[in-house]
């Protein structure tokens, strides 16, 4: 430092090391930044059993009660995108069934017989998260996708007895008979079309190698709700269809006749 001078208040040069102490430090090369503020980035990942949500709880308990005073932490990246949908899958599942609402209520011309056809979307749920607890699967978005699903592939079923009891109403027989004639006559293609996408989706189920996590937890759910769904909804629509539509009917004949 003495070959560099500084000019005093008097005017005369003089080395610089006179008025400057120098030590040596560290420093980092480079400084990361986030939202504009000076940022230290951390990755990680759940461990084995659990889940990325409760991954991202624990972190916020533990940055909630550890940070010190002054700092603080923001997500990025695909937690962050975990976090922004979170609220969704919520929202797409109401959507899903106002769409096959409609839908149906535009074919039948009724806004009564869709709620016979999408009351067989419970029983898929159900079979769908007793196959995901059975199997140990949590919830995840893959499990949300495949309820998503769940919600035309069930329906699906019901709508073939509904469709064709409403044929039979109008050539005369009355609800019961044509609750179970319909239920006789679609049983065969209810049951065709429903094992063909059960045994479809098996390579999902016993999927191996990379991403099969992701396949396991799609595949089960719509595994499990589409044998449920099978299995129940072949007794529980035409007894649904029988008492709804005998109400509506009888609250159709009442007016009348005041």
């Amino acid at each position: 430092m003495r070959n560099f001078y500084v000019r005093s208040d008097a005017g005369t040069m003089i080395p610089l090391d006179n008025v400057v102490n120098i030590s040596e430090d560290a420093s980092p090369q480079v400084i990361s930044h986030y939202n504009l503020f000076r940022s230290a980035e951390i990755d990680g990942s759940a461990g084995p059993g659990y889940s990325s949500g409760q991954a991202i709880a624990a972190m916020n308990e533990l940055a909630a009660k550890d940070l010190p005073l002054g700092y603080n932490y923001s997500w990025s990246g695909l937690s962050l995108e975990e976090i922004k949908s979170g609220g969704q899958s919520a929202l797409l599942f109401g959507l899903g069934l106002l769409l096959v609402y409609l839908t149906l209520s535009a074919q039948y011309e009724s806004f009564f017989l869709p709620f016979i056809i999408l009351l067989s979307v419970p029983m898929a749920m159900l079979g769908a998260l007793i196959a995901q607890t059975l199997r140990g699967q949590i919830n995840d978005v893959y499990c949300q996708i495949g309820l998503v699903m769940l919600i035309g592939l069930a329906s699906k079923n019901g709508i073939l007895i509904v469709e064709f009891a409403e044929q039979l109403r109008h050539k005369g027989l009355s609800i019961t008979e044509a609750a179970v004639e319909a239920a006789r006559i679609r049983l065969r293609p209810i049951l065709m079309t429903s094992f063909a996408f059960i045994l479809g989706v098996l390579p999902l189920v016993f999927a191996t190698g990379a991403g099969s996590k992701s396949r396991h937890s799609v595949g089960t759910t719509v595994f499990g709700g589409m044998i449920v769904s099978t299995a129940l909804n072949l007794f529980f629509i035409p007894v649904l269809y029988v008492i709804l539509k005998s109400l509506l009917e009888r609250k159709t004949v009442e007016p009348s006749q005041a």
